[in-house]
């Protein structure tokens, strides 16, 4: 048979090549071997065509004859391609016309090929027990996709050739060729990788992957398939949701891959392995640079749904994705929202600056002030007192910082905001957003919503951060100079104020800024990600956001804020006074304030006394614990024995037996005796590696995990086209204790919900891989 291959290339030389050369590069070539999980047939097939080169080249007569052969056939090829072009030109009549001839000849050359070998591509003749050989050379030449073409005929199911002995040994070659398809899929996915292909190379890996898994073959090669799979994940995610809106189907998987690298994570700002070599701050920042991608719409769905794991930094996330939609949308309803879930923030962060925007939105002026008041953000606070003065109040710089803090730092992050104009002005005239502010209660009735936390002195803490870190805001075009005398607010001036607090609290959510770098994501050769150097938005050291907006709005812009300002000011004093409210409202709030008082100095006095036991009090005796307190199993001793392994046709009492070895196993592996042999008697690969570098790090950490199961086998289904393979589906209830040292660290007590893929190896039944349904 015909093999596209000639002798320099199997040699690795130019046609230039001298004597020297050639023997030298037929030393190195054979000393390189393939992969150990070859069969001494692929082997020794290989050994054949190199040795044959070898022996073609070095007599000059068999190479000069071999040259004269190679270059016809390579000038040969070109000479007919050009008098081809030739021809086509002179007989086009149109654009048309040529389009459609090169259409037919490219379909007759596909043809042709199909049917045999390209006559002007440099090929040799082999004998078919060398098929297996020229595989091998070929996939170590690069040439991958080539091997696909050529082996995966041999693979399907209708083909026969192999079974029939046609190139030696069935038990042998076939898993040759499926070892070499199988890594010409690997080697080309991370060559796509590499060229920025993400999603050809996601589909590349799962070819192999796949091809592996219909087998039965190759473990270690599927679990580096995996790895590549999992590493490359974010890169996939990136490229399909850069893509046009249009794509809707590609733009949905790469959001339901995320949503799996979620749950994997724990959440944004989780702690669990999803494999893909990023750490959490790494994480964070791959975040942030799917935030431009992503509409608002799509972002609320997403962030919202991780809030409620519950998540600091997916709450703040949801913040910003309903202040973008509901001042772009005119609907202060969904401002509203963002300003309630800023509570939640509230009793641990200092998120009073985007407080008083929300209320600013919403037309309360008077809690806007406060929360001003609260706020620790030197620079902006520097720059709205800046622009507001001659006014009463910060009401005119607040304005102009809200403004541009929504155009310069919200909106950017939104794909379909990015372009949309910021305008105070337009917001407050819509009719829509008049009607729900007129609506809203007053101030009096809202201030006891909020958490307040008090101002902290010296250098502020670490904490969420919005988007910042952006250039300085260019003046505003004269259009937006003009007076805001449209603008109309509708708050109920009251004077109230809440006095609780709430401790400091410093987050760990570091580099959610917009200006964060870049994160390093995981190559196909490289493991982990360099670390961000990223600052935080808000710091006493960094001063690009407020200190930059304060040098770009000055002259004219600083006028236009005062005239907002006393505009906002004045149609807010001009509001009459209702004193009967106020009056009751100040009652309600002194009876409150006493009674709190009272209470407390009870609650003293009842600490002074000691505690009074009242009604029937339950009998317990020294001697008993008045409920029975079930023991955790100890693990089973490593010389304990075993039942015998589960070896035939599976069934769910061997399929129960086998989950409940692999339990036991896991006790006794991560116990405090770390028995790591026992398991390799259940698993196998990729599972068994994962684990036993698991138990290892343990036992070197002088850590041990103590585990009570429950064990329910649901469902157990063998693979139809493969006997030797089986899915078994589990309800499995797990109480763990962590020691660290002896001492109980963490304990835990879930119940999941657990497909199990098996495997017979040997006659034994072993689990390869296990995936949490739920």
């Amino acid at each position: 048979m015909l093999i596209p291959l000639d002798y320099y290339r199997i040699l690795g030389l130019p046609i230039q090549a001298t004597a020297e050369q050639l023997q030298q590069a037929h030393r190195d070539r054979t000393l390189q071997l393939p992969r150990r999980e070859y069969s001494e047939v692929a082997i020794v097939a290989r050994k054949q065509l190199i040795d044959e080169a070898c022996a073609v080249l070095s007599d000059s007569d068999g190479r000069k004859a071999y040259d004269v052969s190679f270059l016809a056939k390579t000038y040969d090829r070109e000479s007919e391609a050009a008098m081809a072009a030739k021809q086509r030109s002179k007989t086009s009549t149109g654009p048309a016309t040529v389009l459609q001839d090169a259409g037919e000849t490219v379909a007759a050359e596909s043809k042709a090929l199909d049917a045999a070998p390209d006559p002007h591509t440099p090929s040799i003749e082999i004998d078919d027990n060398q098929f297996v050989g020229a595989l091998l050379v070929l996939q170590e030449l690069g040439e991958y996709e080539l091997v696909q073409k050529l082996g995966r005929p041999y693979l399907n199911n209708g083909s026969i050739a192999i079974d029939e002995g046609r190139f030696g040994d069935p038990q042998l070659v076939r898993p040759d060729i499926v070892l070499t398809v199988a890594l010409a899929c690997l080697e080309l996915g991370r060559e796509q990788w590499q060229q920025g292909q993400y999603q050809n190379a996601a589909k590349s890996l799962d070819a192999g992957q796949e091809l592996l898994l219909r087998e039965s073959l190759f473990p270690s090669v599927r679990g580096e398939m995996q790895t590549d799979i999992y590493k490359l994940r974010p890169y996939n995610i990136l490229e399909l949701l850069s893509l046009p809106e249009e794509k809707v189907s590609e733009r949905r998987q790469g959001l339901q891959i995320l949503r799996e690298m979620l749950e994997e994570r724990g959440g944004i700002d989780g702690s669990g392995d999803d494999r893909s070599g990023l750490g959490i701050e790494d994480f964070l920042r791959f975040v942030q640079q799917l935030r431009k991608h992503l509409t608002s719409s799509e972002q609320q769905t997403l962030f919202e749904a991780e809030a409620g794991r519950p998540s600091a930094v997916a709450t703040y996330l949801s913040v910003y994705t309903l202040l973008a939609q509901g001042f772009a949308a005119r609907q202060p309803s969904m401002i509203r929202r963002a300003k309630l879930m800023l509570m939640q923030l509230g009793r641990r962060q200092d998120v009073h600056l985007e407080k008083a925007v929300c209320s600013l939105l919403l037309g309360q002026t008077e809690e806007a002030s406060r929360s001003l008041e609260l706020s620790s953000e030197k620079e902006p606070l520097a720059f709205i007192r800046e622009h507001s003065q001659d006014s009463p109040d910060l009401l005119p710089g607040l304005c102009l910082y809200a403004e541009h803090w929504l155009q310069e730092e919200v909106f950017p992050h939104f794909r379909d905001l990015a372009n949309q104009p910021v305008s105070l002005k337009d917001y407050f005239a819509d009719p829509k957003v008049q009607a729900y502010l007129e609506a809203l209660p007053s101030d009096a009735e809202t201030a006891n919503e909020w958490v307040v936390v008090q101002p902290r002195s010296g250098k502020p803490q670490g904490k969420l951060q919005p988007p910042g870190d952006r250039p300085p805001a260019p003046p505003l075009p004269p259009a937006a100079k003009q007076a805001a005398s449209s603008l109309t607010l509708t708050p109920v001036p009251t004077d109230s104020s809440s006095a609780a607090s709430a401790p400091k609290y410093q987050a760990t959510a570091a580099g959610i800024g917009a200006g964060a770098a870049a994160v390093s994501l995981p190559t196909a050769t490289a493991g982990r990600p360099a670390a961000s150097t990223s600052k935080p938005r808000r710091s006493p050291s960094s001063s690009r956001r407020s200190g930059a907006i304060g040098q770009g709005l000055t002259g004219s812009f600083a006028d236009r804020a005062r005239t907002l300002g006393s505009q906002i000011s004045a149609q807010v004093k001009s509001l009459p006074p209702n004193k009967l409210a106020l009056l009751v409202v100040a009652a309600v709030l002194s009876l409150l304030i006493l009674w709190l008082i009272l209470s407390l100095f009870l609650s003293a006095l009842q600490a002074l006394s000691g505690p009074s036991l009242e009604g029937e009090q339950a009998r317990v005796s020294l001697d008993a614990p008045p409920i029975e307190i079930p023991a955790l199993a100890p693990a089973p001793e490593p010389g304990a024995p075993a039942p015998a392994p589960v070896s035939g046709a599976m069934t769910e009492e061997g399929a129960k037996q086998i989950v409940q070895d692999w339990l036991s196993a896991k006790a006794a592996a991560l116990g405090p005796n770390h028995a790591v042999e026992e398991l390799q008697k259940v698993l196998t690969e990729p599972a068994l590696s994962r684990w036993q570098l698991m138990a290892d790090a343990q036992q070197k950490n002088n850590a041990h995990q103590r585990y009570v199961h429950k064990l329910e086998v649901k469902g157990v289904k063998t693979n139809p086209t493969n006997p030797d393979r089986a899915e078994v589906e589990a309800q499995v209830s797990e109480k763990a204790e962590t020691f660290d040292r002896d001492q109980l660290v963490t304990s835990r007590d879930e119940n999941l919900r657990i497909r199990y893929d098996l495997i017979r190896q040997d006659g034994q039944w072993r689990i390869m891989d296990w995936q949490v349904m739920k």
